[in-house]
């Protein structure tokens, strides 16, 4: 029995040793080569004879011409995994030849939820498409157009900004850390913090400064102007007249306060102490002083106190100015000075870590309008350089390649002052929040406070911050949780994640009601626009009781078709999230296909008649956000025992119907609009408190009698 049993398993491990060698050389077979797995990068490089394997730490493909190298082929989630907005990082094919250039880049796969459905694929690639030619160790950054400046600019995709920023840094810090591994990249010098020399100090008239350069001058006509949108679609159509094209669009002059011969010399000896007194340690100041027709100042005042045409630009950093960093000048003393229709003071905050011994550039940007909300965007600059004699700065040797600075922490550096906005706002609706009782017994103030801030939401959180919170945020976070969770993911969009942290807080103390009903600028939207119809006395149609109990389930299926979907493919379920009209009209401000229009339109329409008919029984985030605000900790709306038996009176006038006629408020659905709150305290409204004030009425009067 024991020899047949051997013989038995000596059987089986010869099958089963000739299966695996079978099987492993079928599979090695297989392999798929680099050149296989990544057709694209042929063209790249359509020379090439030879494609080496991924080797190496970075992990790079060395391009072969015979037996000469004439480039190098790399994937971007290799090398540099940068979280997009949906979590995941793009993933690029990037080519570069031997001196650190950009050959050519090519998306492989990407999540974002902003591209996957509204914008097309095409115009990511066309933004990629604008590295090509340019070296790795040049300092490219998304924004407006530049002319001269040691910057190079590539064109934003608009309502994708977070993922144009997050894909420039991947091309960058991949590239880079190829580069610098290979060699092609060499050290750098970088100048340190340079001070001002205090002690030298000399008069001179403005002739004089003009000729050390102290004061710079940059002069626009308008042939130059009009000559820089040529080939863009701000491109005048009508040709200017040769004596048009003479005319002077600026004459503008800029200097730099901080040392005592410009500084007395222009401001005087008293101006220039008071304002040497108003700098804190580690800030400057430049005066702007211009004549001509445009102005340097334009709309700074009414878009949020931003100078949206000046800025400063040096190393990779560039400096603009809000309201809190310009002073007025009006009094000048330099001899000669020519008078000016335009001037000003502006203060670089220590932050940006100016050094007045380095080089740097003052840019004029002039904006072109090309479409309601497109818009090209041209630079015009002046290096400025101080005279040696006035500083002293030590120098060192660092390297190429420094530690990254997280990207997140950019981006929120980048956005501090509208930031501050959102935080000041939020702490305002906190304190609405904490005083309601005090408040809804003021009616007109309360229907102006709500009425303002939903305002507010519609125009800053969402047209301007694009904060618009989506279902796609909560299956992009439980996806997360399942895979790799990263702070960064969240972090890279600084107002979605404050946003999202104060519905997190609000959740467990006041229920989904405070977002839904004061923070969603489509549900604003459809409040206002509700509002407006009664106004004029539009009949209002409403379902059924048994109706509207029944499709209030609505959103809740579609939370959970969503969310399986999910678990199969997060891209595929943000396809089926265009429920949500939310990215037609706040992130692409409806410029979309006919079809998003007209369901989204259609929608706000429909809030003419119905009252916040999609939030009530379509929106999948109110549903996502009805979840964990069961858990809520406090029950902040008052109800008198009489409420629903038989007062019906809130239950009549609830927006969203969220009170039953037993005088129940359903957390799940209410959206915190305070109706029923004012109803609670008035005394010439409610029942119970209508009893109580004749009650005291007929008490006063007895005392009396």
């Amino acid at each position: 029995m024991y020899g047949n049993n051997k013989s038995y398993f000596q059987c089986v491990f010869y099958i089963l040793s000739i299966y695996l060698f079978f099987a492993g050389t079928t599979i090695y077979a297989a392999s798929p080569t680099f050149i296989d797995q990544y057709p694209d990068a042929k063209a790249f490089f359509p020379k090439a004879s030879y494609f080496s394997e991924l080797s190496g730490d970075p992990p790079v493909s060395s391009v072969y011409q015979n037996d000469t190298i004439i480039g190098y082929v790399f994937v971007s989630v290799q090398i540099a995994k940068i979280p997009a907005y949906s979590g995941k990082p793009v993933n690029l094919l990037i080519a570069i030849d031997t001196k650190a250039n950009i050959i050519g880049s090519k998306v492989l796969s990407h999540s974002e939820p902003i591209l996957l459905v509204g914008i097309p694929e095409t115009r990511l690639q066309a933004f990629i498409d604008q590295y090509n030619g340019h070296n790795v160790a040049e300092k490219i950054k998304v924004g407006a157009g530049s002319n001269q400046s040691e910057y190079v600019n590539v064109d934003a995709i608009t309502g994708a900004t977070v993922t144009v920023v997050v894909v420039n840094e991947t091309i960058l810090r991949a590239a880079r850390k190829v580069a610098s591994s290979l060699g092609l990249i060499k050290g750098i010098v970088e100048e340190q913090i340079a001070t001002v020399r205090q002690e030298i100090f000399s008069p001179a008239a403005w002739d004089a400064l003009r000729a050390n350069n102290s004061i710079q001058n940059l002069y626009l006509n308008k042939g130059k102007v009009e000559q820089a949108f040529i080939g863009t679609p701000a491109e005048q159509e009508q040709a200017l007249t040769k004596a048009q094209q003479k005319e002077t669009f600026i004459d503008l002059y800029f200097t730099y306060l901080n040392t005592p011969t410009t500084g007395k010399n222009v401001l005087g000896e008293s101006q220039y102490q008071w304002l040497m007194g108003e700098l804190k340690e580690g800030e400057h100041a430049i005066a702007v002083m211009a004549n001509g027709e445009y102005s340097f100042k334009g709309s700074g005042f009414v878009r949020g106190g931003i100078f949206d045409r000046i800025q400063l630009s040096q190393n990779d950093k560039t400096i603009t100015f809000h309201d809190l960093d310009y002073y007025r000048l009006s009094d000048v003393y330099a001899q000669g000075m020519p008078e000016f229709n335009e001037m000003a003071i502006f203060i670089i905050r220590a932050g940006h870590e100016f050094n007045p011994g380095l080089a740097w550039s003052f840019e004029l940007l002039v904006r072109k309008q090309t479409g309601p909300l497109d818009s090209v965007f041209s630079s015009f600059e002046q290096t400025y350089q101080l005279p040696e004699a006035w500083i002293k700065y030590p120098v060192s040797v660092t390297p190429d390649i420094q530690e990254e600075t997280p990207i997140w922490v950019t981006v929120w550096q980048d956005k501090k002052f509208a930031l501050g906005i959102l935080l000041l706002s939020l702490v305002f609706l906190s304190l609405i929040l904490i005083f309601q009782d005090w408040l809804v017994r003021h009616p007109t103030l309360l229907s102006y406070v709500r009425d303002g801030f939903l305002l507010y939401t519609i125009i800053f959180i969402g047209w301007y911050a694009l904060a618009q919170l989506s279902v796609v945020n909560v299956l992009t976070f439980l996806g997360a949780l399942q895979h790799s969770f990263s702070w960064d993911t969240f972090l890279i969009d600084p107002f979605m994640f404050i946003l999202w942290s104060y519905v997190a807080v609000t959740l467990l103390l006041w229920g989904r009601g405070v977002y839904c009903g004061w923070l969603c600028p489509f549900g604003a939207i459809q409040e206002l626009v509700n509002q407006v119809a009664r106004y004029f006395k539009v009949r209002q149609w409403e379902f059924p009781e048994v109706v509207h109990e029944r499709l209030w389930a609505l959103k809740y299926i579609i939370l959970l078709i969503l969310f399986a979907i999910s678990l199969q493919s997060l891209a595929t379920a943000e396809h089926y999230a265009e429920i949500e009209p939310f990215k037609t009209v706040i992130s692409l401000h409806f410029q979309r296909e006919w079809g998003f229009l007209i369901y989204a339109i259609a929608l706000i329409l429909i809030s003419i008649v119905n009252r916040k008919f999609y939030c009530k029984y379509l929106c999948p985030l109110g549903a996502a956000l009805a979840i964990p605000a069961r858990l809520s900790l406090f029950d902040w709306l008052r109800r008198y025992k009489e409420c629903g038996n038989p007062c019906q009176i809130c239950a009549n006038e609830c927006e969203v119907r969220a009170i039953d006629t037993r005088g129940r408020i359903n957390v799940n659905e209410c959206h915190y609009c305070l109706d029923c709150q004012v109803t609670y305290w008035n005394d010439q409204k409610c029942p119970p408190v209508i009893l109580h004030r004749k009650k005291r009425e007929r008490l006063e009067q007895g005392r009396k009698k």
